[in-house]
């Protein structure tokens, strides 16, 4: 096997870095390994690295240039004539994500070009902020005829639909991540810039209002983080404790309904929600504010336990792009949009950071090589908004959407996947993921390198290296996933019909380990010298999945895994394109291969069932003996393929539950 290596350079924090603010001295307690320090060696994630780096953040440039975004700038700036020339207020947003997503890959693919066509962005963004700081196009290029979302003053909907305040969010997330990547301040001071005016508008004695649209939160805590100035973390909070206490108009939509600490249901938008419960996961890491803690816990528990795909999508809604009620979760009309699937992952990265509990982590693994992936085609030119669990042909990825979020946020979630993989604190090691990557690290005051080797997704046997200088004491944890297990969910909204055969195998330099399992992790604690090689083997078998009884659409029906993959039956791998019609044997026992002629090769499960028959087959439906005895089920072999590989082959049928009564 060809591996493709990524090498990543400069040590800087990032969106996943391990830096603490000079302010507080408070953090999380457990850091995550920068992706800057972590070299991803395998064949399956860093091949979608590098396609992000060479296809998708070129193709989103492009689209931004053709559809007027990068336009936007221009004439905000003074240097083109004309209007607004996009659809949406928020569409400043893409550009400050594309920056985001080129700041992370071009430490890992030193780019002289792309980073020339970013600082030329970063010139237009400058010139397109107003004097005082304020950055909107929008009412920059419009003024009193701007977009009826964005009122006909400042800030005056900014608790509905403006978007001020969100494009700003990310426009902050930007701003850092740029300047970390390259040493450059020049889009660090528009930022500030930017920050501090939105600082003197809004507070407590002055504008008392929330953002309709989640995510300037997030930004302020990066910035504070880079700066040191603490009145950006002050107003990331304020703008989370004046949700239902303000001036605004309340609503569910936006999770302004309720004060954050008082809420425990998800509801409303998925992305709006998801963002706002990592901003207060980062707010209550800096400030020690277990009143958060307890709300995003009990909200936690509300998703997993009633409100989450088996994919790891959140939203079952497309009319609000949210969150139903308890056991709402349809098939073939799941939104499960690929930024709600981003924002799961941010949350429970930073859930996990604050417990170290690995069922977090079992949702952020869940959501990554399912929900996420699914978002993007293997080629990185193509996009999903909403993934479906079920399609009738109807579906197909899209070069690009009017509302172009999804694609802009995969440009900057791709490269930053390696910082999930890894995290420390001063005696602990954790790994997460069983990525084949390679990491370097310190543990208290001692340095270290680590070395995994793998071939995960495609199969359960993992092995650590560790190369030190001296020997070192240290807890390495190692996570025990879920699917490895009888427990398919920390609740009961999904059950595993079928336990592993297998058994785990943790073994130190080929000798069995001992170990002690401390929050879904098996810890082995004991004085490491160089060379040291940890080895895990998990059982490496097709689940069977069931869902609660309350899910109306899989009553009757269930669902295979393997690995981290959830699995589903596509047109293309049937023999009569159809897969309606199937239904599968709950007592077959499914087997697993591996198949080159995949879009993407893969594993390829198949499963005993039959193909049942259609009236428009065998004409009018007869009763009793006679109708069991002409219409007899035909047996056939049911293919199933990862479900991030779906659609990959034209339109078609596609089912990830089965009927399997």
């Amino acid at each position: 096997m060809k591996f493709l290596h990524i090498f990543l350079f400069a040590a800087l924090f990032s969106s996943c870095g391990n830096r603490k603010p000079a302010a507080t001295g408070n953090e999380y307690p457990i850091q995550p390994i920068p992706f800057t320090q972590v070299e991803v060696t395998d064949d399956f994630w860093a091949p979608r690295i590098a396609t992000n780096h060479q296809v998708t953040i070129p193709i989103a440039i492009q689209k931004s240039r053709e559809t007027g975004r990068i336009d936007n700038f221009k004439i905000a700036g003074g240097l083109m004539e004309g209007e607004f020339k996009t659809l949406y207020t928020f569409d400043d947003s893409d550009i400050f994500k594309i920056i985001e997503g080129a700041a992370y890959s071009i430490q890992m693919f030193p780019d002289p070009a792309l980073e020339a066509s970013i600082d030329s962005l970063v010139t237009l963004i400058g010139l397109a902020q107003e004097e005082d700081g304020y950055l909107y196009t929008n009412r920059t290029i419009m003024g009193e005829k701007s977009h009826p979302w964005a009122g006909s003053k400042r800030w005056e909907l900014v608790d509905d639909l403006s978007h001020e305040l969100y494009n700003l969010g990310h426009f902050y997330e930007a701003a850092t991540a740029w300047y970390q990547a390259t040493g450059k301040r020049e889009i660090l001071d528009i930022a500030i810039k930017s920050a501090d005016l939105v600082d003197r508008d809004f507070g407590p004695g002055k504008i008392e209002n929330w953002p309709g649209h989640q995510e300037v939160e997030i930004g302020l805590v990066k910035l504070y983080r880079v700066t040191g100035e603490k009145r950006y973390l002050d107003l990331a909070r304020f703008f989370l404790d004046v949700r239902g206490r303000g001036t605004g108009t309340p609503k569910t939509y936006n999770q302004s309904h309720l004060p954050v600490t008082q809420q425990s249901e998800a509801v409303g938008h998925s992305v709006r929600a998801a963002y706002m419960w990592s901003g207060m996961a980062d707010v209550a890491a800096l400030t020690g504010d277990t009143a958060y803690v307890h709300a995003i816990s009990r909200i936690w528990e509300n998703v997993v336990h009633k409100k989450l795909y088996i994919t790891g999508g959140i939203g079952a809604e497309g009319g609000h792009e949210g969150f139903g009620g308890p056991y709402e979760l349809p098939n073939a009309r799941a939104y499960c949009e690929t930024c709600a699937a981003i924002a799961n992952v941010f949350w429970n990265h930073r859930m996990f950071l604050m417990t170290g509990e690995s069922k977090y982590i079992d949702i952020l693994e869940r959501s990554l090589y399912n929900n996420v992936l699914s978002g993007v085609a293997l080629s990185g030119d193509h996009f999903f908004y909403p993934n479906p669990l079920e399609s009738h042909g109807q579906h197909a990825r899209s070069e690009w959407f009017g509302c172009a979020c999804c694609p802009s946020n995969i440009c900057r979630f791709i490269p930053s996947m390696p910082g999930y993989i890894y995290a420390a604190n001063e005696h602990d090691l954790y790994v997460n993921l069983y990525i084949p990557s390679q990491a370097a690290l310190s543990l208290g005051d001692d340095s270290l390198r680590v070395e995994q080797t793998s071939r995960m997704p495609w199969e359960g046997h993992s092995s650590i290296t560790l190369h030190t200088g001296k020997p070192v004491r240290a807890r390495l944890h190692l996570r025990i996933p879920h699917w490895a297990t009888s427990d398919a969910f920390p609740g009961d909204l999904y059950v595993y019909e079928n336990s592993p055969a297998a058994e785990i195998s943790i073994k130190v330099n080929g000798e069995p380990a001992r170990y002690a399992i401390e929050g879904g992790y098996a810890v082995i604690d004991r004085k490491w010298k160089a060379g040291d090689v940890a080895e895990i083997s998990l059982p490496w078998e097709v689940r069977k999945i069931t869902a609660h009884s309350e899910i109306a659409d899989n009553r009757g029906k269930m669902a295979l895994q393997l690995g981290p993959l959830v699995y589903c039956a596509e047109f293309a791998d049937q023999p009569d394109s159809t897969v309606m019609n199937l239904v599968m044997d709950k007592k077959s026992a499914p087997a697993f291969a591996w198949n080159d002629t995949l879009p993407g090769p893969a594993l390829m499960i198949t499963v005993n069932g039959w193909a049942a028959p259609s009236p428009q087959e065998n004409g009018p439906l007869k009763e009793g003996a006679a109708q069991a005895e002409n219409q007899s089920r035909t047996p056939v072999e049911i293919m199933l393929i990862p479900y991030y590989e779906w659609s990959h082959r034209g339109k078609g049928e596609m089912a990830v539950w089965m009927p399997a009564e």
